[in-house]
């Protein structure tokens, strides 16, 4: 029964506390690359993804992540949620779903409408200056990149970096001990995208299997925790469109 969309149906049904760990696989639908699959960052030619989120290399040149990042992060407004994110508000709304916690930072869960969302990797939607801590909203940012420049400081010409989170860099530590806390309560975790290879996040679905809790995972490659999950797909859209089936209940 591990295949049988309706089995996973049935699991999100009748979960008492039920969250979503969301990656980057749930956003291509919407035009978003990943990161590791077949057309993601890491294997494009004309971009170094390891130095793109590199905290050491975008102090040494900020201008690489700006130049790259401007038609991968920085037209935000120009992409909208798809039938992943719409779901999962929808089944928050319905009270199926507790938290979404998400290493993305796409800002789609929040444009379809899920309210409590756990961002991991942090949030385009502020920007500051590392020299004397200025914020800059993410438009102003968008429009200067969008331009082709490298935003600056206004007040003293300092570096520009958004709130999220570099290689090299903690996560928000609020954030993530919440996180661990709904993994923890979870008696159902849906590791949606993700490859569960970027820790500390790929670790929570081993916190709600330690506690007791199920995992289900739906990723189109393989993750370390595919035996240990009680439901295994692959396709995002499949899945969703009968986990859609909730929502008119």
């Amino acid at each position: 029964m591990r295949d049988c969309v309706a089995e996973l149906v049935r699991l999100v049904r009748e979960a008492r506390h039920c969250v979503a760990l969301t990656g980057a696989g749930i956003s291509t639908l919407s035009g978003i690359p990943d990161f590791r699959g077949p057309q993601g960052l890491y294997h494009r030619n004309d971009i170094d993804a390891e130095k793109l989120f590199d905290l050491r290399y975008f102090m040494h040149d900020p201008s690489y992540y700006y130049r790259h990042g401007k038609d991968f992060l920085y037209n935000l407004d120009d992409k909208t949620p798809n039938l992943i994110h719409a779901v999962l508000a929808d089944l928050e709304q319905r009270g199926l779903l507790q938290a979404v916690i998400t290493q993305n930072i796409d800002l789609l869960h929040h444009k379809a409408g899920s309210r409590r969302v756990l961002e991991l990797h942090g949030s385009p939607l502020h920007h500051r200056c590392l020299t004397c801590g200025r914020e800059s909203s993410f438009e102003d940012i968008a429009r200067t990149v969008r331009n082709g420049e490298t935003p600056r400081c206004e007040s003293c010409g300092g570096i520009i970096k958004p709130d999220i989170v570099f290689f090299g860099e903690a996560l928000p530590a609020d954030v993530l001990q919440e996180a661990e806390e709904e993994a923890a309560r979870a008696d159902l975790m849906l590791v949606l995208g993700s490859s569960l290879t970027v820790y500390p996040a790929a670790a929570l679905p081993q916190v709600t299997v330690r506690c007791g809790g199920k995992v289900a995972v739906v990723n189109a490659s393989p993750t370390y925790l595919d035996d240990a999950a009680v439901w295994r797909g692959n396709d995002l859209l499949t899945v969703f469109t009968a986990l859609q089936t909730l929502s008119s209940e």
